[in-house]
């Protein structure tokens, strides 16, 4: 636990106790909400498609697609708080032990701000790790603030001016190639996002006046709460949850035909795909002559800017993870048959005898 104490009166235990459970019980909520309507949109708003994926999809693989799509939320969520949090402490240190919002960020354990620092560097795009420098910065001179108050005066000036200026310097000068290549192709919003948030770093280190600190923390603080959800969900509803497949169905001695979707299980008598438009399609065993996964479709990148061969729209994670090479592209996974049958020849009907009598 910290060891940075208010001068304020605390919340009342009643109180606290109460709008604890009310969020204790909302987390767990708000993932299984998300599930459910990942598949209430898979299922084309369709009630017996929704329920015969809730009875094959894994719970197991739609928490890894769930995981693994909105892991970047989680340091963002941890960072934010921690800063919105400080800066009302060292604002009205009287006043902040009546905050929820400063209670938490005085309670947060520096561990935990250390790993969410970690994770973001980690999973966040190459745009946005300014805005990381800044958040560390911020909350690395909040902290300060808070814990050293009265001590050396050189040491609160390094800490809360000398190492956000150097932080933002040496950003500065690694992403200014960036700056200028998005400034020459007119990604103006790129350039904002690479140039702005380190000259913020050592004007977030401090203290705002009384009166307008619960302006500047709280009300962003309840706009993110409402923000988010809306964007977690809109980001997770594009996730995919099942995987893209190609099969081939037809007769041993007919035409094959191919068939696209998502597979949704295989059992003794038929495999099951959910095609495109939202139909489900059981095709016979029987019938099935092979069965090939397609890759997702590659997203065009949202910058193509780069920053000393970076580019800006990957994380390091997607820089070191491997990635499976796609050289060539399975033409079942266009709707074209592996082996497709040669056409016929035609051929020359035999001539009429009494026809060719004739003519001689």
């Amino acid at each position: 636990m910290s060891d940075v104490f208010t001068k304020g009166a605390p919340i009342v235990p009643r109180r606290r106790r109460a709008q604890l459970n009310w969020l204790l019980t909302v987390l767990p909520a708000f993932p299984l909400v998300l599930l459910v309507l990942r598949l209430w949109y898979l299922s084309r708003q369709d009630l017996p498609t929704m329920l015969l994926l809730v009875q094959y999809i894994s719970p197991l693989g739609m928490i890894s697609a769930l995981f693994i799509t909105l892991i970047w939320t989680i340091p963002a969520v941890i960072l934010v708080l921690r800063l919105l949090g400080g800066i009302l402490l060292v604002s009205t240190p009287d006043d902040a032990g009546r905050s929820l919002l400063a209670v938490t960020a005085l309670r947060m354990p520096d561990w935990v701000v250390l790993l969410a620092a970690m994770l973001a560097g980690f999973t966040w795009q190459l745009r946005l790790l300014p805005t990381l420098a800044m958040l560390v910065v911020a909350i690395l001179g909040l902290t300060a603030a808070q814990r050293f108050r009265g001590g050396e005066r050189w040491l609160m000036v390094w800490i809360q001016l000398g190492v956000p200026i150097l932080v933002g310097a040496i950003v500065l000068i690694f992403v200014w190639p960036g700056i200028v290549e998005a400034l020459r192709t007119g990604e103006t919003s790129t350039a904002l996002m690479l140039g702005v948030p380190p000259l913020l770093g050592p004007l977030l280190t401090g203290g705002v006046p009384g009166w307008a600190a619960r302006l500047v923390t709280h009300w962003p603080a309840v706009a993110a709460a409402l923000v988010a959800p809306l964007v977690i969900g809109v980001v997770f509803l594009r996730a995919p949850v099942l995987p893209n497949s190609a099969v081939e169905v037809g007769p041993e001695d007919g035409a094959v035909k191919v068939v696209r979707g998502q597979l949704i299980s295989v059992d003794d008598t038929s495999t099951t795909v959910l095609r495109s438009g939202g139909q489900v399609t059981f095709l016979p065993n029987d019938q099935v002559r092979s069965k090939t996964l397609c890759p997702e479709p590659v997203r065009p990148p949202e910058s193509v800017v780069e920053v000393r061969g970076w580019a800006l729209s990957e994380s390091v994670l997607s820089w070191i993870a491997p990635t499976r090479p796609v050289t060539e592209v399975d033409p079942r996974c266009l709707g074209r048959p592996m082996n497709p049958r040669p056409s016929p020849s035609p051929t020359t009907p035999p001539a009429n005898p009494a026809t060719t009598q004739k003519t001689n």
